[in-house]
Parts: structure tokens; sequence; C-alpha cells
């Protein structure tokens, strides 16, 4: 459900602190727009909340900010900056970061008329100080100043963060958790750490995860197919011949190719010979029947509507265009 508000910005007032402080008052106009997913700033160290709304003004979004808190925000769509000394955080569609601050010191906005819909997962200094360590391996450098005692940042903000597949998903879930009502306890916290996890680490050096050493497989795995294609336009390797060649089942290969390239293999194998098609009558040193066996087409009729699918008119007059017509 989505709420829709004109809202003017104002400076957030000064002097809150944790005990006093709610946020009621800022969401309360926007009625169901806004919503508590689970937990409790003061009582469980973390709260979830969910937004959807569209406001006509800018909107000042700072004063739902606790004192002594971080904050990790999964934006879905919209778009919004937070402020601190004289760093922002810029935040788009689909792009996830933090902030944090001891007292009342960051400023935040949310750009008017637009949709904006995003999860926040916010976390008590207590609730960060039981799980995490200042000067710990891996933890973001930003994070663990902010948590060291002896030199606190009275506020800071991270840098944008692109949400992957998996998170994204991941935030989907928390609207509509996959267990029961007396579980979910349990469930929302499970998952309040694990976005810790994912956005307040940072790889040690020469660490990479499995899932991105998976990813970089798979694109070398795509430029080799890619390759392999161009140089066998006219007698490409069977699709069990690439998955052979690039080491994995031609199944999981269609996949990851159609996903990284945007079109299956057999699609691009015709673009790939349509555009040495052209290329070759553009030339001008070979008829159609000649071009067509050249890139692998024995049959005139599916060479043509091939090339007139991709190139927008028959293969026989495109020499005759003002510089023939590019894909």
């Amino acid at each position: 459900m989505m709420a829709t508000l004109a809202v003017k910005s104002k400076k957030p007032p000064g002097g809150r602190n944790g005990l006093d402080f709610s946020e009621m008052e800022v969401w309360k106009p926007f009625g169901r727009g806004w919503r508590k997913l689970h937990g409790g700033f003061l009582h469980a160290g973390y709260s979830v909340e969910w937004h959807d709304f569209t406001t006509a003004e800018p909107l000042d979004w700072s004063k739902s900010f606790h004192p002594g808190s971080l904050e990790i925000c999964l934006n879905l769509s919209g778009h919004a900056d937070v402020g601190a000394a004289d760093e922002t955080l810029e935040l788009g569609p689909l792009m996830a970061g933090f902030y944090a601050q001891n007292d009342s010191s960051l400023t935040a906005c949310r750009r008017g008329g637009e949709r904006h819909q995003f999860i926040t997962v916010e976390l008590s200094l207590p609730f960060l100080e039981r799980h995490l360590a200042a000067g710990e391996g891996g933890l973001h450098p930003r994070v663990s100043r902010f948590l060291d005692c002896s030199d606190r940042e009275p506020g800071m903000v991270s840098e944008p963060i692109r949400l992957s597949h998996e998170q994204q998903h991941l935030v989907s879930s928390f609207r509509s958790p996959p267990v029961f009502q007396a579980a979910q306890r349990l469930w929302y916290q499970a998952k309040a750490l694990e976005v810790v996890a994912a956005f307040l680490y940072q790889p040690l050096a020469g660490e990479e995860l499995f899932c991105q050493r998976q990813q970089h497989l798979s694109r070398e795995r795509v430029q080799k197919v890619l390759a392999i294609l161009k140089e066998n336009l006219a007698e490409p390797p069977s699709l069990e011949e690439l998955g052979r060649r690039v080491g994995c089942s031609h199944f999981y290969l269609s996949r990851i190719f159609t996903q990284k390239v945007g079109k299956t293999i057999s699609v691009t194998l015709r673009d790939f010979r349509m555009e040495r098609a052209a290329s070759l009558l553009r030339e001008g040193r070979m008829n159609v029947t000649e071009v067509a066996l050249e890139v692998g087409y024995s049959s005139l009729s599916h060479f043509s509507s091939a090339f007139r699918e991709v190139i927008g008119c028959c293969p026989g007059l495109y020499p005759l265009m003002p510089g023939g017509k590019k894909l």
C-alpha cells in the first residue's frame, strides 16, 4: 500500500536523546506508508521497518533517525541522500547504504514527486557492541571508528552499494517471513544480523566470496562462448560442445549466458551472422547467395528472413542503401 502526502522539509530539532525520541510523528501522516515489521529499537536493539509512500515535496527524513544508532537502508525505489559533515550518501533505486549518529548530526532528504519504497534496519549502539568489536578484522573502517568509544564520530555515512539479486530477494522476504508467527522473533533477529554481515563488513586482502568467484567464472565462460561463436559463424559448435569447451553442462551454460547477455546463444549467433553478412554486402565483393553461405546459411529464404528481422530490409536491397544500415 502506498501513502501520498505533501510534506515540507524542516530542520530536525536538536536536543533529542534515545529515551524521549520517537519516530512515530515523522511517519504518522503517511498512515500505512510506514510500518514496523518487527523488533523495537529500545527493548530489542533493532527495528525492521517498511516504507512505501509518495511525497509531493522534498521530505526531511533525518527526524526518523534515532540518536545513538546505525541504520542500514535497503532502497528499492526513489532517490534520497544522507549527509554527515562533508560526506553524502546518495541512494537511488536498488541501492543500499548505512549511516550512523551519536546525536542528531545527520541531515537527510527524500526527493519530492517520487514513490519511495525501502526497508530500514535500525540498530542501537548496545546491540552493535554485543555483536561487533571496533577494530575487528573485516569490519568496515567507518563502522569501526563509530564504535570506538575513545574517539567516537558524531555521525558518518557509507558509500552507496548496489543491491545484488540475492539481496533484493532478502528485502522481499522481510515483508513475508517464511516461518510461523511464534518463530518470527528469531527469524527477524537472524535476518537483521544477516544484513549486518552483508553490509558492514568488507573482504580481507585477497579474500573473495564463493558467489563472487562463481560470477567471475560465469563471465569468463560467456566471453569465451562469444569469441567461439564469432570465430565459427559458418559451422558453430553444438551447445553440448560449447559446454564441454568452457567446462560446464550445456543446461547451465544456456542459463548463465542468457542472464549475462540478455538473449539466448542461438539468437546471439544469428545476430553475429547478420552483422557479418551486412559487412560483406557493404564490401560488394559477394552476392547474396555467397554471403548467405559464408555465414552458415544453406537456405537463401531462411537467410533473407533472418536478415530482414535483424537488419530491417532485404539483403538484396541493403547494398543500395546509402552507407548501408548497421546493427
